[in-house]
């Protein structure tokens, strides 16, 4: 996980995954409490690509 939090005016979150694809997404959200106890559910998996800045430390 590198970004994540909630939008203001929605329920919804955004979570930034660095990920070769949307499987490895699936398989890092999959044991996650939040996903377990049904809290936190993927609604969409999108390709992003980082065009301004960078998230390396």
């Amino acid at each position: 996980m590198l970004l994540g939090g909630p939008f203001k005016v929605a329920r919804d979150v955004l979570l930034i995954v660095r990920a070769e694809d949307r499987q490895e997404v699936e398989a890092r959200l999959a044991p996650d409490c939040w996903g377990v106890k049904g809290l936190l559910r993927n609604l969409r998996i999108e390709l992003w690509e980082l065009r301004l800045g960078s998230l390396d430390p």
